[in-house]
């Protein structure tokens, strides 16, 4: 495909990726501020779509509230500023698939590193536009922080998505010729690169199902919570619907916050408020209907929950083994040294475990920050332990598979060679 059409549908996928999410941030901002603040500057609306996009893009808020409004409400003055970055991960959620997507196709037209660029930029311009154009005292971001942050989130699951389609597909390039480098080493280390994305997927699809059932669980068993939270917000019917509708999109997040508690480290909420398996120490949930599916309590029955990382890492050892099975016996077969060479299967064990730390360190810092002042200054998981226990629990099940000694396949029959040649008495 030509560079240059590749250049502008890739121009078109960051600016669908951008302009979904503002789309769905002003629809019902317009909405309220027609049915509810129907005095209501409409100067206002664009700086608030903007402001909760950019937080929206991982984008920490600065917030400022007005003097008028901290005498109408009675707020404390020392609880006027403070810093909004606990953010709701679907818009971001959605602006990795779709970069992911657009990074593939580029790859698939033979000019990743083009569509990857011009996505990129595309971002970059949108957001600096965004940033520039929605200044405002209440709300307020640092320039390189709305800018930068948004065109990381794009550009990364470009690449990450064109590299890997690269890696399989390309015949010829600089990821084509990294892989024949590794295939120079033998079969089975030509397989090390692309087993361990393969199984740190695993690892990390059946993570995030896993919090999903969680969590549905936890919605279910604390509904009664949730409608009291929701009763005591005294809101009328549009702001339930609007209340709803912000906790929709933080249901990425709540699932993130599942995963580190099936991990063991759990979540924090303020200072000293642990929810984990090993116990729940006293605090005060916050008042929004959706900590409503925080426990009081939990049982240490809940501690065996580590075993569903250990048992992912299971599967994405045997994966892992299958291949290199497959391609050890091909050698085989051609001449080689019937003998596996634990090199390669002790670089996949390694490398699923540590991609898979990381990648849930990544999504622990995505999904913990802060809320609101005082006790709401730091809500989420802590990335360090989240990431130690992962490592652990998935190196763990994958070396158990992966790390075996194989019996030959001689071992595997009733009767060896000699048993069937030797004379019968």
């Amino acid at each position: 495909m030509n560079r240059l059409i590749v250049l502008l549908l890739a121009a078109v996928d960051a600016t669908i990726a951008v302009a979904v999410g503002i789309a769905a941030i002003l629809a019902p901002l317009t909405v309220l501020w027609v049915v509810a603040l129907p005095g209501a500057d409409w100067a206002a609306l664009w700086p608030a779509t903007a402001s909760i996009w950019q937080f929206a893009m991982l984008v920490p808020l600065s917030i400022q509230l007005p003097a008028e409004y901290l005498t109408a409400t009675g707020i404390d003055a020392a609880a006027a500023s403070f810093t909004l970055s606990l953010a709701p991960l679907a818009f971001a959620a959605f602006v990795v698939v779709f970069a992911a997507r657009s990074g593939v196709r580029a790859s698939n037209a033979e000019a990743w590193i083009t569509g990857v660029s011009s996505g990129s930029v595309a971002v970059a311009a949108l957001a600096s536009v965004i940033a520039l154009t929605s200044v405002n005292d209440t709300a307020g971001v640092e320039v390189w922080q709305a800018v930068l942050f948004p065109t990381l989130l794009f550009a990364l699951p470009a690449v990450a998505g064109a590299i890997a389609t690269e890696w399989r597909d390309a015949g010829n390039g600089a990821i084509a010729s990294v892989r024949e480098s590794c295939a120079r080493g033998g079969e089975e280390w030509a397989q090390v690169p692309g087993l361990i994305v393969r199984g740190t997927a695993v690892v990390i699809v059946g993570l995030v199902g896993a919090g999903a059932v969680l969590t549905a669980v936890a919605l279910t068993l604390r509904a009664g919570e949730i409608v009291a939270l929701y009763q005591s917000s005294n809101v009328d019917a549009l702001g339930a619907v609007m209340l709803t509708l912000a906790q929709f999109a933080y249901l990425p997040t709540l699932i993130v916050w599942a995963i580190a508690f099936i991990a063991g480290p759990g979540i924090t909420l303020g200072v000293g408020f642990v929810v984990a398996p090993a116990g729940v120490t006293s605090g005060i949930v916050p008042g929004v209907p959706l900590f409503g599916v925080l426990p009081d309590e939990v049982s240490g029955w809940l501690l065996l929950l580590a075993l569903i990382p250990v048992g992912f890492g299971v599967f994405a050892g045997w994966l892992a083994r299958s291949r290199l099975v497959v391609a050890h016996d091909s050698f085989n077969h051609a001449g080689e040294s019937s003998r596996e060479q634990m090199g390669p299967r002790l670089a996949i064990a390694g490398g699923i475990a540590v991609l898979s730390a990381a990648s849930c360190a990544a999504l622990a810092a995505a999904a913990s920050g802060s809320f609101g002042p005082g006790g709401l200054a730091q809500l989420g998981p802590e990335v360090g332990p989240v990431a130690l226990a992962i490592g652990l629990e998935v190196a763990l099940g994958v070396s158990i598979l992966l790390l075996s000694p194989r019996r030959e396949a001689t071992d595997d029959l009733p009767w060896n060679e000699a048993q069937l040649t030797a004379p019968l008495d």
